[in-house]
């Protein structure tokens, strides 16, 4: 029999109440069904639909509250922004299911968890004006994130990252480090998109200005950045949209073991020059329809 792996304290930070690290939650109060969202205030919109509220926890950007909706028990975690805080949600959300707390080892029976982010995007084609609600099918990562983990290539689209580096023709600088490309899960994807959400292969970026394509006072390496990427079509698919956490989360949950995907409402269309700033009344639909889905 393999003798488990130990997560010594340095590397499983656990608190003196027992919770995790950074998001302050001990493991009973984490539910199967996780709902991500950026915002810390968007947090209390999303339990605002609960039935009831069982735990209201904040800590620096990670605002968690866990309730039931129609008799199902779902978590809601704000990540802040950016793949480097997915990361870090990612795995103590995992920590929180599947490593037993007073041994410090995996437990003998996983939990695979289904986590669905909820966010706002750049809409990256012309049939994606603000207000369009995006599934996102396939996230492609240029923060690089995912290549500091063993078995990436086993869970990432090798074809499709070549593809679209090839189309970029980047070099230097701009391939360093390289791009990754990761399929939601599909199941996750059918029942959250049904018919009424466009699927998107997304790009997931490291920033909002210059890795968006995004010129203010600094000069972009590559000026022509999105009208690549907006031309980019991969079997039949195009890139539909812009965000900063999608790859990261569907790449950790297939390492781990989850089910996650992401679905945005776009509130900038980057072809048109346009955004609509008046999005929030909106997005509650977008957070009924996950609630009713997950």
């Amino acid at each position: 029999m393999q003798t488990k792996h130990y997560f010594p304290p340095s590397e499983l930070i656990i608190n003196e109440d027992g919770s995790i690290f950074h998001l302050h939650v001990r493991p009973e109060q984490l539910a199967d069904k996780v709902i991500l969202v950026g915002d810390p205030g968007r947090v209390d919109l999303v339990a605002s639909y609960f039935d009831s509220k069982e735990c209201d926890v904040q800590s620096r950007e990670f605002h968690t509250a866990t309730g039931t909706y129609k008799g199902k028990r779902i978590t809601v975690v704000s990540t802040g922004i950016g793949c480097d805080n997915i990361d870090i949600v990612m795995n103590e959300l995992d920590a929180l299911a599947n490593i037993d707390f007073q041994s410090r080892k995996e437990k003998d029976t996983l939990r695979q968890l289904e986590l669905v982010r909820i966010g706002t995007c750049g809409g990256l084609q012309h049939d994606t004006p603000a207000g369009t609600f995006i599934c996102s099918e396939i996230s492609i990562g240029m923060d690089g994130l995912l290549n500091f983990y063993e078995g990436r290539n086993a869970v990432c689209d090798l074809p499709l990252e070549r593809a679209l580096l090839n189309h970029l023709g980047w070099s230097g600088n701009l391939c360093s480090p390289a791009l990754y490309a990761v399929h939601a899960d599909h199941e996750l994807v059918e029942r959250i998109a049904k018919t009424d959400m466009v699927r998107g292969m997304t790009v997931a970026c490291g920033g909002f200005f210059g890795p968006q394509g995004r010129r203010l006072r600094i000069p972009l390496a590559d000026p022509h950045q999105n009208e690549k990427i907006e031309s980019f079509e991969f079997q039949g698919k195009r890139i539909t949209n812009y965000e900063m956490e999608s790859s990261a989360l569907a790449g950790l949950s297939l390492l781990l073991g989850h089910k996650a995907t992401t679905v945005c409402m776009v509130i900038a269309n980057r072809v048109k020059q346009e955004a609509d700033t008046s999005y929030k009344a909106q997005i509650g639909d977008l957070i009924q329809l996950v609630l009713d889905r997950i």
